[in-house]
Order: structure tokens, then C-alpha cells, then sequence
């Protein structure tokens, strides 16, 4: 059997293109491995989210080249969002690469393999959403399920829908399918994805009457969903939140800044009054909800004001957690074209402003859960405490507690004894 090895790098997405594109090739007849030195195939599965992860994979590339030199047949090559985003310079660039292949072309990459030629394959596909596949899923108790791909919102700064394409939503019923078959595969809960996830329609199948179908599935213990816009959270997704049962209190909201000026230069769709009007009503109708946030500062023309902007908004929302950058240029979107006005230095600075405050925070957030009972659905083994147990609650917390014989996907109720900023520990 031919044999790949598969590396992924990126969001939950590029996790789930990773199940497909490994289902895929099983099917053609390869076998997946765990080490580059015994495979035919080298693939890294890509992000272009931001300049960072490109230049890692591209030195990741140089290093994963040293197995062509024994092995000349070995086939080395990057597929989804960089791939897309770097398609005519990577060959050029790493002249190791014997194939580029983007986030539309999965379907076909195994006759692409076959052929042995270098190949470059990024055609976007208006209607491609791999539902007829079915995705080889690691062991776990946690199924990704890509409900819906691509994304129409083009805010300035971001380069998914010049790499994903339009959006499109997977039919109602091959989701559920998917659900089923990952409850009767031992997985006990299930994430849905999508760029702008709760803009999800098929028919009459708008995202909230799809969770509300989703938590009918038996076997299925949670449900959870990422990345949702502001703009597109209705009345039927935040009452599902509020009444589906088994769909988790626990919502990524980004928002990306608190300065109404900036959010209008980057074209989100909403304002400052909006979003904190939005967290009212989540908080009202779920109690206890978990909010967390994706939050950019140095966007060009973002001034000392528009930070404390931000600053002032985190304290007043109160994330639970939320994942800090630094703006990046990215080539195709319209922010590319803009002067930067941040130097790298102050960008660095700002970093550390909202990370300090974001940290400080969640350790209060969770300090305050100190003695109460949490329910955790169990994951495996800790990785920094030996005869130690990890999952997490239905807020996603990550929970550690002493091993007392439970399995991982079962779920088990537990007692916080202390906290840090990222992580309860509890007893049994």
C-alpha cells in the first residue's frame, strides 16, 4: 500500500479537511503514517490566516526535503488556505513541493497522486462541499463536522473567502448523517464548523433548526459550534442555545476590536452597541453562557483611543477567553492596499496590553467557580499531572482531577479546588 504522512496546521477547519483528505486517500488504498521517513506522500495541510504560520510551514517544508534525498519517489506537498493564497509563488519558493493542491480539490487529489507529475490544483468550486465524503476521524471523544464552507462577509482584513470561496452549506440531512455516524463511532460530542457558521441555510434549514435536529441524535451528549458572526446570530440560534439541551452554554463571538471606527474600517457589520446589545441578550437567555472573542490590535489607522476602545469593551464584557494577534498584512484583501501605521514594535506593545488584561480577566472568572460542582466530559489522561484525568465542562474548560477509574466520553461531576487563568483543578 502506499503509505501518507499528514500534517496540519490551523483552525478546527483545517483539522476537519485533515479527516477528509485522510478518508480520501484511504479509500484510493494509501495508509496513513505516523513518521515522514516511511511515507510516499509528505502533505501539510495549510493556514493563510496570518504571514506567521506561512513562513513556518515554508521552513517546515526545507525540513521535511531531506527525505527526497534517499527516497526520490516521495511526493512532498501543501494543500488548503496557503496553498490557495501562495498558488503562484510556491512552487517558485519551494522549489521541494511537488504538488499544490487548495481546500476545493480534495476530491481529486488521489488521481492527481497517481499520476506522478508535479501538479497545482486551486480551482474554487462554487458548489463543493464534500458531502458525500465521509471524513477518517482520529480516536477521540470530540467529532468535527464542517456544516458549512467559504464566506461572504469579506472583511478588510481577512483573506478566507479569497481561499475558501463563496459560501455554501452542506444539505440538512448529510449533516445529520454525520452526526449519527459519528454517535455510532463511540464520539460524544460533535463541533460544527463553518467560517460564518450560523449563517448556515439549507431550505427551510436555517443553523438553529439544524442544532435543534442535531441534539435529537442519541449518543450525541454535547453540541457545540464555531465560528459564529455577530451579525448573522439570530433568534432561533440563541434560543437553541437557551433550550436545545445538549447544545453547550459556551459561544466564540469575535469581535475582533472595541473601537467603532476600526470595526467600520474593517467592515464587520456591526458596532460597538450592537455587539455589547447581542452579549445582553445571550446572557439573558443562557444563563451562565461562556463567551469567548478573537480580538486584532495594529490594524492600520488604529489609534491610542481606538485601543483603550478595546480595552474598555473587554472589561466591560468579560471574556471567559479569547486569542490575541497582531495584525497581519495579507496580500488580496482590501487592508493590503492601506499604509500601516502601527509599527511592529507598538503592535507588540498592544499585544500585551489586551493579553494582560485578558488574562486577569479569566483568573477571576474562574476563581469564582472555586468549590462549586462541575460536570466534565473526560477526555484521557492529563498532561502535566501523572494518575491525573483532563476534559471539559460544558462551558469548555479545560479540568483536571485524579484518576478514579473513569473512561474517556463519560462524563463525570467533580469539585473545583483552584484555578488558574486557563485551567480548573478539581477533586473527585
Amino acid at each position: 500500500m502506499p503509505s501518507v504522512y499528514l500534517e496540519t496546521y490551523g483552525c478546527q477547519m483545517n483539522l476537519a479537511d485533515s479527516e477528509l483528505i485522510v478518508g480520501q486517500l484511504a479509500r484510493a488504498g494509501y495508509d496513513r503514517v505516523p513518521d515522514p521517513a516511511a511515507a510516499d506522500v509528505i502533505l501539510i495541510n495549510t493556514c493563510a490566516i496570518r504571514e506567521h504560520a506561512e513562513e513556518r510551514v515554508l521552513g517546515r517544508v526545507g525540513d521535511l526535503a531531506r527525505h527526497k534525498l534517499r527516497r526520490p519517489h516521495v511526493q512532498i506537498g501543501l494543500a488548503g488556505c496557503m496553498a490557495q493564497h501562495m498558488r503562484d509563488r510556491l512552487l517558485g519558493e519551494a522549489s521541494q513541493l511537488d504538488f499544490v493542491v487548495g481546500p476545493d480539490s480534495y476530491r481529486r487529489l488521489p488521481v492527481l497522486l497517481a499520476g506522478g507529475d508535479p501538479f497545482v490544483d486551486v480551482r474554487l468550486e462554487r458548489d463543493e462541499t464534500y458531502a458525500d465524503l465521509s471524513p477518517l476521524r482520529e480516536d477521540g471523544v470530540r467529532a468535527w463536522i464542517t456544516v458549512m464552507r467559504g464566506c461572504d462577509k469579506f472583511c478588510t482584513f481577512c483573506i478566507v473567502p479569497y481561499v475558501r470561496g463563496r459560501e455554501r452549506s452542506l444539505a440538512a440531512d448529510a449533516v445529520i448523517a454525520q452526526v449519527e455516524a459519528a454517535a455510532n463511532a463511540g464520539y460524544r460530542e460533535v463541533v460544527f464548523l463553518g467560517q460564518t457558521v450560523n449563517a448556515y441555510r439549507d431550505r427551510d434549514v436555517d443553523f438553529g433548526r439544524l442544532l435543534r435536529r442535531a441534539a435529537g441524535v442519541d449518543g450525541i451528549a454535547r453540541i457545540r459550534f464555531t465560528s459564529p458572526h455577530p451579525s448573522d446570530m439570530s433568534e432561533p440560534v440563541i434560543e437553541a442555545l437557551a433550550t436545545g439541551g445538549k447544545i453547550c452554554p459556551q459561544l466564540h463571538l469575535p469581535l475582533q476590536s472595541g473601537s467603532d471606527r476600526v470595526l467600520a474600517r474593517m467592515e464587520r457589520g456591526y458596532g460597538v452597541d450592537d455587539y455589547l446589545t447581542l452579549v445582553e441578550r445571550l446572557r439573558a437567555a443562557v444563563p451562565g453562557i461562556a463567551l469567548s472573542s478573537d480580538i486584532i490590535v495594529g490594524f492600520p489607522g488604529e489609534s491610542d483611543d481606538d485601543l483603550e476602545a478595546t480595552l474598555e469593551l473587554m472589561r466591560a464584557v468579560r471574556f471567559d477567553n479569547a486569542f490575541m494577534f497582531k495584525y497581519s498584512r495579507r496580500e488580496h484583501t482590501k487592508a493590503a492596499k492601506w499604509e500601516e501605521t502601527v509599527s511592529e514594535d507598538e503592535k507588540g506593545r498592544r499585544l500585551q496590553a489586551v493579553i494582560a488584561l485578558q488574562e486577569r480577566v479569566a483568573a477571576e472568572i474562574n476563581a469564582a467557580l472555586v468549590g462549586q460542582e462541575v460536570e466534565v466530559l473526560v477526555e484521557g489522561p492529563a498532561r502535566r499531572r501523572a494518575a491525573w484525568l483532563a476534559g471539559k465542562t460544558p462551558q469548555f474548560k479545560t479540568t483536571v482531577f485524579p484518576d478514579q477509574g473513569a473512561a474517556p466520553g463519560e462524563l463525570v461531576h467533580v469539585r473545583v479546588t483552584e484555578t488558574t487563568a486557563h485551567t480548573l483543578v478539581a477533586s473527585g
